[in-house]
């Protein structure tokens, strides 16, 4: 299962790149762990963007249950 964090609206621009950023599969690994997310992707370098609210929201009630194991 995959879990989608797209932002409402996805008019965001890698800046390096100059690309629009399209949504995208990123695996992210913490503790050993990896979870397959779809969030907006740069087509050209590949880097996601994690918004500050998934990063300090969702992200960190994952960090510290992980932890806690």
């Amino acid at each position: 299962m995959n879990l989608s964090f797209l932002p409402p609206d996805m008019n965001w621009t890698c800046e390096p790149c100059g690309e629009k950023l399209q949504p995208g599969i990123v695996e992210l690994q913490y503790v050993g762990s990896v979870f397959k997310v779809e969030l907006p992707v740069c087509p050209k370098c590949g880097k996601a963007l994690i918004s500050e609210d998934l990063a300090i929201g969702r992200m960190l009630e994952v960090e510290l249950l992980l932890e806690d194991k």
